[in-house]
């Protein structure tokens, strides 16, 4: 793994965005920077829209753009982070949960998967990957912590996922653990859901290309989460060395997951370039690349 390289893939290829928590990433840069590219996705009702999700292109706020808002609010602390639950408040479902999309004002270049969504119904899947986004801000935020909007999705997630009696679709699995980890008095569920994990920790993606899988790391990215329990040593360690070895010659990561349009399936590079980047520094593994900037 080349740390020069990354810089230089993420100066030609990547959004200014993710160019921004590149910086943060690495120890470099002002966290104001990074708040002001995501300003650029922001609409005057407090949510988030315009392709901040590289798959959903079209203008609106939606949910599932709301959890990429969260993960810029986890690097760069902001009140727009309580503006953003404000907003959330107003979309979510009687019963808490939030649907997976709402209705698009433009569809093209979108996937179809947000195109079709049933938005007649909460969504664990959405829900719990955005409420676990925005339980790692609330480490820092008090006010995210004390939103009702947060509080009301949680319970939400703990209902649903209690009354999940076979293994559900793999990224409500991933979704709902990482939900867990940030819900310390939710062993016994975690500990539930765990017996739906395959033991090497791999599972094929159902509806996704012919190779999408999801993996140990998918599940459990930093050391220390309770989820870690669920896989062993071994398995994370190779699924690390597997991450590392997925930088391409020009620098940065790519996807195995079906992308929809040219401008999206950029973003998505060096989006989840940023994704392995802080994986591997959480788990150790950056401070041993080649070509280290800091």
């Amino acid at each position: 793994m080349d740390i020069d390289k990354v810089a230089s893939f993420m100066a030609g290829h990547a959004r200014l965005l993710d160019r921004r928590r590149f910086e943060l990433l690495m120890g470099e840069g002002d966290p104001a920077g990074a708040l002001a590219a995501l300003e650029g996705y922001r609409n005057a009702d407090g949510g988030y829209g315009w392709g901040l999700e590289p798959d959903l292109r079209s203008p609106e706020s939606q949910p599932g753009s709301a959890l990429h808002a969260f993960e810029v609010f986890e690097q760069a602390p902001s009140p727009r982070a309580a503006e953003l639950c404000d907003w959330l408040q107003t979309v979510t479902r009687p019963d808490g949960g939030l649907p997976f999309a709402l209705p698009l004002t433009v569809a093209q270049a979108t996937a179809p998967w947000w195109q079709g969504a049933d938005r007649s119904e909460s969504s664990l899947q959405i829900t719990a990957v955005t409420a676990a986004a925005a339980w790692r801000v609330a480490t820092h935020d008090p006010a995210v912590a004390a939103h009702p909007w947060l509080a009301r999705a949680s319970a939400y997630c703990l209902e649903a996922i209690s009354s999940l009696k076979e293994r559900p679709h793999a990224y409500v699995l991933a979704f709902a653990v990482r939900f867990l980890d940030t819900q310390p008095s939710a062993s016994d569920l975690l500990d539930r859901l765990g017996a739906f994990v395959p033991p090497d920790g791999k599972m094929h993606v159902e509806g996704g290309t012919e190779h999408e899988m999801l993996r140990p790391l998918d599940f459990s990215p930093s050391p220390g989460l309770p989820s870690r329990r669920l896989f062993t040593a071994e398995a994370v360690a190779a699924d690390l060395d597997r991450l590392e070895s997925l930088q391409r010659e020009d620098g940065g990561w790519a996807v195995d997951y079906a992308t929809i349009s040219q401008a999206g399936a950029l973003d998505w590079r060096g989006a989840v370039t940023v994704d392995a980047l802080r994986i591997l520094r959480d788990n150790g593994r950056l401070a041993q690349a080649s070509g280290r900037r800091a």
